[in-house]
C-alpha cells in the first residue's frame, strides 16, 4: 500500500465516475483502475462496485476511505512541514466558524512569523466555515487548529463530537447573547433588546446546510423559532443583508477595534441568555507546530 494509491481512493470517492477521478489526478483511466484493482488484492475488501452509472462505495470502502482521508492529510501536514521547510516556504491552514477575534489572531500570528525571519513565503488557508467542517478538519488533519463555540442547546451534542473525534476543546471566554444590528436599523439606539422587539425584522444566520443544522449552528438562541429568517454563507453577504432589509444577527457582541465594519454596525445585549462558550480545538496528545504555537498565543490573550 502506498500513498499514491490512498490518495488515489480519495480522489475516486469525491468523483461521479472513474473519468472524472483520471482527469483530476492527470493519469489515465486505465492505470487508475489497475492501482485500485491492485489495492483491493492486498487489503482484501472490494472499495468500489463499478456500475453502468458509475462508481459506488461499498460498505466497507466507506470504512478504509475515512482512515485513507485521514492518512493523507497527515501525509500532507508532514509534507508540508519538512519538505516546505526546506524551501523556507510556510503552509498552515485553520479552520474556524465567523469570528472576527480568530481572523485577527492568525493576522498577528503570520507577522510574528514574518518577524521572526523564520519563513520567507507563505502559502495560508483560512477556512471560515460551517461548524461539522470545522470538527472534521481538526479530525482529519486538514487544519490543526479549530475555533468555534456551543451553547447550552448544543453543548451535550458537541461534547459527544469532540469525544467521538478525539478532539481537545481550550475554552477561551463565555459570551453573553447580544444583537448586531446596522447604525442605520430604527432600534439601534437602544440598550437592551428581547427578541420579541426583533420580531418584525429578519434574523440572518450563518447556514449550516446538514441534517445535524439545529445542533451546529453557531449562534445563541439557535433552537428559536423566529418567523422571518436568512441563512448565509458569507459574512459579507450577510452585512448587506442586515444594513438593506434592516435585519439582525445573534452573536457574541465581540467588536473589534481595527473591525472593518465597526462602524457600521452596533451590538445590543439581549434579554433572552443562551451564553456561547468561545474556543479553540485541537486533536488529542497533539504537539503543535511552531506556527502553532505563535497562534494560541494569540488566540489565548482573548482569554477572560
Amino acid at each position: 500500500m502506498t500513498t499514491t494509491q490512498l490518495k488515489y481512493v480519495v480522489a475516486i470517492s469525491t468523483s461521479s465516475s472513474m473519468r472524472e477521478a483520471s482527469g483530476k489526478l492527470f493519469v489515465s483511466q486505465p492505470a487508475l483502475s489497475a492501482t485500485i484493482r491492485d489495492l483491493e488484492e492486498e487489503i482484501g475488501i472490494r472499495i468500489f462496485d463499478r456500475t453502468n452509472k458509475g462508481i459506488k462505495v461499498t460498505e466497507e470502502g466507506n470504512e478504509f476511505i475515512s482512515y485513507a482521508k485521514q492518512a493523507v492529510s497527515q501525509y500532507e501536514l508532514v509534507e508540508h512541514k519538512y519538505l516546505a521547510a526546506e524551501s523556507g516556504r510556510d503552509y498552515y491552514t485553520i479552520s474556524l466558524q465567523h469570528y472576527v477575534f480568530a481572523i485577527h489572531a492568525f493576522v498577528n500570528s503570520i507577522e510574528k512569523r514574518l518577524a521572526s525571519k523564520k519563513t520567507s513565503g507563505f502559502s495560508y488557508l483560512i477556512n471560515e466555515t460551517r461548524t461539522d467542517e470545522v470538527l472534521e478538519n481538526v479530525r482529519d488533519y486538514k487544519s490543526e487548529i479549530g475555533v468555534l463555540a456551543y451553547s447550552e442547546s448544543n453543548k451535550n451534542i458537541m461534547n459527544k463530537l469532540l469525544r467521538e473525534y478525539e478532539l481537545d476543546f481550550h475554552p477561551l471566554m463565555v459570551c453573553d447573547t447580544y444583537a448586531y444590528l446596522s447604525k442605520a436599523h430604527p432600534l439601534a439606539d437602544r440598550t437592551e433588546l428581547s427578541v420579541e422587539d426583533l420580531q418584525e425584522y429578519p434574523c440572518v444566520a450563518f447556514d449550516q446546510s446538514n441534517e445535524a443544522e439545529y445542533y451546529l449552528a453557531e449562534e445563541a438562541l439557535s433552537g428559536y423559532s423566529f418567523e422571518r429568517m436568512i441563512r448565509s454563507n458569507d459574512r459579507a453577504t450577510s452585512c448587506e443583508v442586515l444594513t438593506m432589509l434592516n435585519g439582525f444577527a445573534i452573536g457574541t457582541g465581540i467588536m473589534i477595534d481595527s473591525f472593518a465594519l465597526k462602524d457600521s454596525f452596533v451590538s445590543i445585549k439581549l434579554k433572552e441568555e443562551d451564553p456561547l462558550t468561545v474556543g479553540y480545538i485541537v486533536k488529542k496528545n497533539h504537539m503543535l507546530s511552531d506556527f502553532g504555537k505563535i497562534y494560541v498565543e494569540e488566540l489565548e490573550k482573548y482569554k477572560e
